[in-house]
């Protein structure tokens, strides 16, 4: 029996070949789509939890693909994905998601929130972590994010003359 590539007997069939992260580096570039497939995962266990619960979900234009936002929305989420509009075909992402107002608002965050990890994988030694334990690597992200909001007050404090 044939399925649909966005349905749940697909998402089954390829769930054994989910490569941990720790191997996408060694993966050649056409495998790199593997990381939608383990974010699926990581949703269906979460709809496993709570069904009856609705979810957004926030991804850039790699994730603008019909088969990740179809078994997307089987799993009772909305999916917040850029669209990618240059790409043949036009955009997964239809007007069931964009006519809405938390969409314009999820995108409107997105550039706010970004620049934080970018400044954290660069500047606050996160990208390469060079401790051992959970709690010291905890400590070190806490340390690079509290450097980073003293970085970001007095930007946020100036008043408008």
């Amino acid at each position: 029996m044939r399925t649909r590539r966005g349905s749940f007997e697909f998402l089954a069939r390829v769930a054994p070949f989910a490569v941990p992260p720790s191997t996408h580096r060694f993966l050649p570039i056409r495998s790199r789509h593997l990381q939608r497939y383990r974010r699926l995962l990581l949703l269906r266990a979460q709809w496993k939890r709570a069904p009856w619960r609705r979810r957004t979900v926030g991804a850039d234009k790699a994730y603008d693909v019909s088969e990740f936002i179809d078994v997307t929305r089987e799993l009772g989420c909305t999916p917040h994905v850029a669209q990618n509009l240059k790409r043949s075909g036009g955009s997964a992402t239809d007007g069931r998601t964009t006519r809405h107002a938390g969409y314009a608002m999820s995108q409107q965050a997105r550039p706010r929130i970004e620049p934080a990890f970018g400044w954290l994988k660069t500047i606050g030694w996160i990208r390469k972590v060079k401790l051992r334990g959970l709690e010291k690597v905890d400590w070190l992200f806490m340390l690079a994010s509290a450097a980073f909001n003293l970085i970001r007050l007095p930007k946020l404090l100036r008043t408008p003359a």
